[in-house]
């Protein structure tokens, strides 16, 4: 007899309900949320032809891990779908369990994308790091605020640079703040060595995942930014277009029409706030960057606000990054010191190594000037193309530009950035 089951999971329990495939209540069992206990439960009472939902939760992978080799299949709703269908002004564990399992037997369970291994690993690791870094922060703030309040004018520069940090322990305050100011820069260490320790972790899988290398060549993405979207994104091919890429991560407008009446909000927030909070940051980098997507978000901000620019740069770097990875293409506008420099301290990092030998440079390239001398006190310092740096760091190379591309950079003036990153540079530094 095929049967459905309902699980509603929480942290230390779990509600389950079983129907048959003509919606009959068979029975409801209620039972500890441990590992022993799903195990003991699977071999108890679940057979091999048997369906499982339950919803998405924060260890919804680990209890379906556990129960998938008692079942036919483990299905993962997404909860706030479920809410919206069924919405009921009863609601109890046992009711809960009842709505999974009839969703479930009538086939309209809205069901989430369950990420495999290496995904959820990285985006565990991913999560606490910017959980360490946002506490790290709050540290820091605390320490001002002990400053601001005794008008104290901080020095020129970082608070928490080298020389600044030996001042800030011989600072003399009156005992209240000076305990309060010690405890603090006690707590400020220990953090940073626990995001060190967080960085470590995350560099070293973003130094293995060409997937993160590709990214890093957009401007405003680190490996900290990649690795965050990855682990959001898992597998690319899930999305069948950028517009539902930039949704998932929340960083399209939200939508109400009716009739002959349309109105667009804000964003909708939905989706991995992470990766969301960390593409808004990246695109307030990309604001200085020479490229088109530099002069997108210098346009708007001109037009409408700096944080409109923000959110919709953000929302344009989404869909840039889709293409990316679902075309295995690197960014075509990237500067190319700035994409040797990012790589290079990722693989210095994660390897120790600190150089990789380019490409020999062609004698015939039109950036050589060899009878040219630099003045005294300086010299010529080479920079590679973009092409070379690729070839070098083992990524794939740049598509040519395509006619409509190529219309636009014309109207956009850049044909010059096109031709300085597509050949090798000189560039004239103190020596």
């Amino acid at each position: 007899m095929l049967r459905f089951v309902g699980l509603d999971v929480h942290k230390k329990v779990v509600q389950a309900c079983f129907i048959d495939s003509k919606g009959k209540l068979l029975s409801q069992r209620r039972f500890p949320c441990f590992r022993d206990d799903l195990i003991r439960f699977g071999r108890t009472y679940l057979k091999k032809t048997d369906r499982v939902a339950l919803e998405a939760t924060t260890h919804c992978w680990e209890v379906a891990k556990v129960l998938k080799p008692f079942v036919a299949r483990v299905v993962v709703s997404n909860p706030k779908a479920t809410k919206a269908i069924a919405h009921a002004k009863v609601k109890t564990d046992k009711v809960d369990a009842n709505i999974l399992a009839e969703l479930l037997r009538c086939d309209f369970l809205p069901t989430v994308w369950e990420p495999d291994e290496k995904t959820r690993e990285l985006r565990s690791l991913t999560i606490h790091r910017t959980s360490m870094g946002q506490q790290r922060t709050a540290v820091k703030n605390r320490i001002h605020a002990i400053l601001h309040q005794r008008l104290i004018q901080i020095p020129e520069g970082s608070l928490f640079s080298r020389e600044n940090s030996r001042w800030l322990e011989d600072l003399e305050l009156d005992p209240a703040g000076r305990e309060a100011l010690l405890s603090e820069l006690r707590l400020l260490g220990s953090l940073s060595v626990e995001v060190e320790a967080a960085d470590h972790q995350v560099i070293l899988r973003a130094y293995e995942d060409p997937r993160i290398k590709l990214l890093m060549t957009a401007p405003g993405i680190d490996f900290g930014v990649a690795s965050a979207v990855v682990a959001a994104y898992g597998d690319i091919h899930r999305f069948k277009t950028a517009d539902q890429a930039a949704s998932y991560l929340g960083l399209v407008p939200s939508t109400k029409q009716s009739a002959d009446k349309c109105y667009h909000g804000p964003i909708t927030k939905h989706g991995n706030s992470q990766a969301r909070w960390m593409l808004t940051q990246a695109a307030q980098v990309v604001s200085r960057h020479p490229g088109p997507l530099g002069a997108f978000f210098r346009n708007l901000a001109a037009r409408r606000t700096w944080n409109i620019a923000v959110l919709a740069t953000a929302r344009k770097l989404a869909v840039i990054i889709w293409h990316m990875l679902k075309h295995n293409e690197p960014y075509r506008y990237a500067e190319p010191a700035t994409v040797k420099q990012k790589l290079g301290r990722l693989r210095a990092r994660a390897t120790g190594q600190n150089r990789k030998s380019t490409p020999r440079r062609s004698k015939a390239s039109s950036s050589d000037t060899p009878d040219q001398k630099a003045p005294d006190g300086y010299r010529f310092a080479s920079i590679p193309s973009l092409k070379e740096v690729l070839e070098a760091e083992g990524l794939p190379p740049q598509k040519p530009l395509s006619a409509g591309e190529q219309s636009i950079i014309d109207k956009l003036h850049m044909m010059d950035l096109v031709g300085r990153i597509s050949t090798q540079q000189r560039k004239l530094r103190k020596a």
